[in-house]
Parts: C-alpha cells; sequence; structure tokens
C-alpha cells in the first residue's frame, strides 16, 4: 500500500517540473500560450496525467498537443530523474478544457438570474387570494383574556 501524502507530492513535483521544462527548454514553434494547470500520478508511480490549459482557437490547442506529444520523451526523462524513481512515469496530457466550463456556469448563472428577475416581476404585482388578514379577529374577546391573565384561577373558576 503506497502513501498517499508521498503520491501528492510527486504529483505536485511533475506540474512542477513539466511547466518548467515546457517554458525553458521546449522550443517548438507549435506550443501556444500553454498553463499545466494540475498533474495526477497513479499510486504506483507509473502513470502521469499532466492536465494542461492554451490560450486560443482550436488550431492552437491542436498544434499545443502536437509539439506536446513530440517533446514527450524528453519530459519523461527530465521527470523521471529529477524524481528518483525506479521507474520514470509514462506522461499522459490532456486538455483541461476550463474555459468552456466556465463559460458553461456563467450561462447557468445567467439563466438564473433572469428567472429570478421574473419571479421578483410576478411577485410584485401579485394579490392575496383571499383577505389580506385570513383570520377573524374579534376585539371584544381580546381585551377580556388580557384582563383574566392577571387574575389567577382555583380549579377553573374565576376569583
Amino acid at each position: 500500500m503506497t502513501d498517499s501524502a508521498k503520491v501528492r507530492r510527486h504529483a505536485e513535483r511533475v506540474r512542477e517540473l513539466v511547466a518548467s521544462v515546457v517554458r525553458s527548454q521546449i522550443k517548438d514553434p507549435r506550443l501556444g500560450m500553454i498553463t499545466i494547470t494540475d498533474a495526477r500520478i497513479t499510486a504506483d508511480l507509473r502513470d502521469a496525467t499532466v492536465f494542461y490549459t492554451v490560450l486560443g482557437d482550436a488550431a492552437e490547442q491542436a498544434g499545443t498537443a502536437a509539439a506536446l506529444e513530440s517533446a514527450k520523451g524528453m519530459l519523461r526523462s527530465t521527470v523521471g530523474k529529477a524524481l528518483g524513481l525506479r521507474h520514470s512515469p509514462t506522461l499522459t496530457f490532456v486538455l483541461d478544457n476550463v474555459q468552456d466550463h466556465v463559460k458553461h456556469i456563467d450561462d447557468l448563472l445567467a439563466q438564473a438570474r433572469s428567472a429570478d428577475a421574473e419571479v421578483q416581476r410576478i411577485a410584485a404585482r401579485a394579490e392575496y387570494a383571499g383577505e389580506a388578514q385570513p383570520y377573524r379577529v374579534d376585539e371584544d374577546t381580546d381585551v377580556e383574556d388580557e384582563e383574566s391573565d392577571d387574575v389567577p384561577s382555583v380549579g377553573g373558576e374565576r376569583r
């Protein structure tokens, strides 16, 4: 059984190493404005998944994916040497479509705001179905009840 803290440390180290190598050593012109967002590594430390985002359109994303695939060997050897493991983890690069999720959540929030505004508009012109005070209030009984509260009763009779 492996230590989960050790796996998390290795995953964070993989993320840092890949980001550093991508920034400083890869000179591929296809590589766009890339950000390494996360890395996850299996419990046996043999497979690592690296998540990244690319600023730009689909063509730039495809070019960056191709550049990462071509540099995968260099990245794997760098990561393996730095981690000092018996086996260098296999790297898999996955496009992290955070921007798509953010746009989708923003659209959902806008729909919720418009639905709330519609409910507020309908509620502003709403009226009671019956009277404003649906319960009968007898003013005479209220005064008598207040007076009887001061006098204690004995055996159910008033004094």
